[in-house]
C-alpha cells in the first residue's frame, strides 16, 4: 500500500497570490496558464495533490507537478510550459550565408541568360551547386525556404530598385524658376486670348536662362 504523501508548503507574496486571482479568472489567458494559477491557489488554501485533483477535475500527478515546479522556479513562472529542445536546423548558418551571398550576384554571372534571379531559379541553382560548395543541406532546398530566408535579411533579387541622383546643388531652385516661367507664360496666353478678342494684340516674350 502506498504511503501517504506529505504536504509540502508552497509560500507566495501577496503580490503573486494576486497575479494568480487575475489569471485564474481570465477568459483571455492560455487555458493551460488558467488551469496551472487555479492549482497553485486551491492547493494554497488545501495542501493536498488528491483534493485539488479531485476539486478541479485534473489527475493528482499534474497538480504535483506544477506544484514542484512552482517550488523549484517560483508560482509565475509555473505557469508556463518548460522550454523544449527544438529540432536542429536543417540549413546551417553556413549555408544560409552561402545563398544569401549567391542571391547578390547576377544571374547571368552563373552562366543563366536571366538578368535577375527568381527565387524559382535561384532554388534550383542551390539544389545543383550547394552540395558542391559544402552545403549538403542544400540539396533539397525549395523555393519557399529561399523566400524566407532572404526575406529576413530584407534581399528580393527580383527586384531592382532604381533612382536618379540629383548632383546639382541649385537643381530645386532653378527648378522653381523655370515653373514660374510656365507659369507665367500660361498668364501671357491668357491675356493674348483676352486681348485677341477686343482687338489687342498682346505680345509675349519669354527668357529662360539654361545652365549645364
Amino acid at each position: 500500500m502506498a504511503g501517504w504523501r506529505r504536504a509540502v508548503e508552497l509560500a507566495m507574496s501577496d503580490e503573486e497570490i494576486a497575479t494568480l486571482t487575475t489569471l485564474s479568472r481570465s477568459r483571455i489567458e492560455l487555458a493551460s496558464r488558467v488551469s496551472r494559477a487555479q492549482m497553485l491557489l486551491a492547493y494554497r488554501e488545501n495542501p493536498s495533490f488528491c483534493a485539488v485533483g479531485q476539486r478541479l477535475g485534473v489527475h493528482h500527478q499534474t497538480v504535483q507537478r506544477c506544484v514542484e515546479r512552482a517550488l523549484a522556479d517560483g508560482p509565475l513562472a509555473a505557469l508556463d510550459d518548460r522550454p523544449r529542445p527544438g529540432k536542429e536546423p536543417t540549413i546551417t548558418p553556413e549555408a544560409k550565408a552561402w545563398l544569401v551571398s549567391l542571391a547578390c550576384d547576377k544571374a547571368k554571372d552563373h552562366g543563366y541568360p536571366h538578368e535577375l534571379w527568381t527565387t524559382r531559379l535561384l532554388a534550383r541553382h542551390a539544389r545543383e551547386h550547394g552540395p558542391a560548395a559544402g552545403h549538403a543541406c542544400l540539396a533539397n532546398l525549395v523555393q519557399g525556404t529561399v523566400c524566407k530566408i532572404l526575406g529576413r535579411e530584407e534581399i528580393k533579387p527580383h527586384k531592382v530598385r532604381y533612382y536618379l541622383e540629383n548632383r546639382d546643388a541649385e537643381f530645386e531652385q532653378k527648378m522653381a524658376e523655370v515653373l514660374c516661367v510656365y507659369r507665367e507664360v500660361e498668364v501671357l496666353k491668357k491675356a493674348s486670348a483676352k486681348g485677341k478678342r477686343r482687338g489687342k494684340p498682346v505680345t509675349i516674350v519669354s527668357c529662360v536662362k539654361v545652365s549645364t
